[in-house]
């Protein structure tokens, strides 16, 4: 199997959960914030050391769940921090953002880390889409011209013009190409079955998927199976190695020290760090059905729902979080590889504020006592 490491930077220091969305950045300490970064960054490449597969991050914007508004520069610095493990930056919000920027942006780091990038291609999250002042509703349509535009760009050798229904360049022709060939390894959400349909859509680039925020271990397969089927009908019959499912992790000594940290991790995370950023989400999803009809929308709205409900002992049966002993963990790993058949597993380790020396002895005891159980694919 395949593990990635991935980091959210949240923000740690709130005494109360945000009133509004957007966040005000009234209470950010600079000075604080460069604390953090550099603790954020050296746990990052540490993740090398404790031989996962991937040190990963991704892109947030006007709000103190996560300090990362451009997840290419925190890729950038990792890409000079470390030399073998694959930089997953899962990803770019690519219909917030100029996709023409994103495939130079995307094929600078490939080149730069040798050939270790696996390329995130994500439509993020409804309420961003207002922070950015973008129609939630193009959504999904901005996100297939703009994954087929940046495709395009890394892989055809003569200047080109483009003229979509979101995008128009006269002439496009982008330096540096890509290290690897033809394209970096891209990654689509598929965390419903909707997103599974559409991920499949670009089987001839053989994409692999992302799931996270499993609430449901049957409609998690269901979205992989339709995925597979998708693509299968489409020439390209993906692996486990082309699966990833994501899971807030928390591993110690015994279950009951995990379980203990992971309860005021996840109590900072969703009342604090996600309390304006679930109002503004449920009234984007509300207004624009950024997920589809009204059947899809309510599948979205009671998934998120049950999440919010579940204690922790649910969310481990589940398959939503991985908490324990490394004998507990291990178990846990291989019962969702068995349901699922995928074969890379992403771990949130950095919840909310649980504290730095919790996060860096899980990340050791996930080398010394989980890797050895379940092997690791580089």
């Amino acid at each position: 199997m395949q593990f990635s490491f991935f980091h959210l930077m949240p923000w740690t220091e709130l005494t109360e959960p945000p009133r509004e969305w957007p966040a005000s950045n009234r209470s950010f300490d600079p000075v604080r914030g460069k604390e953090l970064y550099d603790t954020y960054l050296d746990t990052l490449a540490f993740a090398e050391e404790c031989g996962f597969s991937w040190t990963s991050c991704n892109e947030h914007h006007f709000s103190p769940y996560g300090l990362m508004a451009n997840c290419n520069l925190v890729a950038s610095v990792l890409a000079q921090r470390t030399k073998h493990i694959k930089l997953g930056v899962v990803g770019n919000l690519v219909p917030l953002l100029n996709p023409v920027r994103v495939a130079e942006e995307y094929a600078m780091l490939d080149v730069m880390s040798g050939g270790r990038l696996v390329a995130g291609l994500l439509r993020g999250v409804p309420h961003e889409y207002i922070a950015y002042n973008i129609p939630p509703g193009e959504s999904r349509a901005r996100l297939k011209e703009a994954v087929e535009l940046i495709l395009k760009a890394w892989t055809e050798p003569e200047p080109f013009g483009w003229e979509g229904e979101f995008y128009r360049y006269p002439s496009v022709s982008i330096w540096p190409r890509p290290w690897q060939q033809p394209h970096p390894r891209i990654l689509l959400s598929a965390s419903n079955a909707e997103s599974a349909e559409f991920a499949a859509e670009f089987a001839r680039y053989r994409p692999m998927i992302g799931i996270v925020l499993i609430s449901d271990l049957g409609a998690t397969r269901q979205a992989i199976d339709l995925f597979r089927e998708k693509s299968r009908e489409r020439g390209y019959d993906p692996g486990p190695a082309d699966i990833m499912t994501g899971h807030h992790t928390v591993i110690a000594e015994t279950d009951a020290e995990a379980f203990e940290l992971m309860r005021s991790a996840e109590a900072y995370f969703h009342g604090v760090l996600m309390r304006s950023m679930h109002d503004a989400q449920k009234l984007v999803i509300q207004k624009t059905r950024y997920f589809g009809d009204e059947k899809a929308t309510k599948r979205v709205g009671d998934h998120l729902a049950d999440i919010k409900r579940m204690s922790l002992e649910e969310l481990v049966e589940t398959g939503s979080i991985l908490c324990g002993s490394p004998e507990s963990v291990v178990k846990q790993i291989k019962r969702l590889r068995d349901e699922l058949g995928h074969g890379v597993i992403q771990m949130t380790m950095k919840i909310g504020s649980l504290p730095e020396p919790a996060v860096r002895r899980g990340m050791e005891l996930f080398r010394d006592r989980i890797l050895p159980e379940l092997g690791g694919d580089e």
